[in-house]
């Protein structure tokens, strides 16, 4: 319930739009927006970065992710012409990761994120939702605005 609220409240002063999907009145799924990232990368370059993409279990591969993911995409275009993302490396991310690429998303090339630093060689971790991979798309693609390149 916490991380609701605390999307409530970022949603509330501008930091945060949260997207919900309905199918006849009935919640099936949401996708988050945050306009200043807290990753490195897209904070520097000020990227707004897509998190927490959730459909229920048995309203998935129906199409719902895209089409909040259109729905994301659309919205940041208005104000950057990137679009971020991280995803788990786990199975249970498997179909994220095959949509993201599928979408155009390409690693950022920072590696392995966890938390507040890069996984460095030989460093041991703990394989859960905190270990992520980046990913960037440009959106200009989709309707150029201006021309910006991120720096990596």
């Amino acid at each position: 319930m916490e991380i609701y609220r605390n999307y409530f409240s970022e949603q509330k002063n501008d930091e945060r739009v949260t997207l919900i999907a309905e199918i006849d009145d009935k919640f099936v799924g949401y996708i988050n927006i945050k306009w200043k990232s807290s990753y490195p990368l897209f904070f520097t370059n000020k990227i707004p970065e897509i998190v927490d993409l959730n459909v229920l279990i048995k309203y998935r591969r129906m199409g719902i992710g895209n089409k909040l993911m259109d729905k994301a995409e659309e919205m940041i275009k208005e104000q950057s012409d990137f679009a971020g993302i991280g995803v788990g490396l786990f199975p249970d991310y498997g179909p994220a990761q095959i949509m993201y690429i599928k979408r155009g998303y390409v690693p950022d090339g920072k590696g392995i994120y966890k938390k507040n630093s890069y996984v460095k060689f030989g460093e041991t971790v703990i394989i859960d939702d905190d270990i992520v991979l980046h990913f960037i798309k440009e959106l200009a693609q989709l309707a150029p605005r201006r021309n910006v390149i991120y720096s990596r």
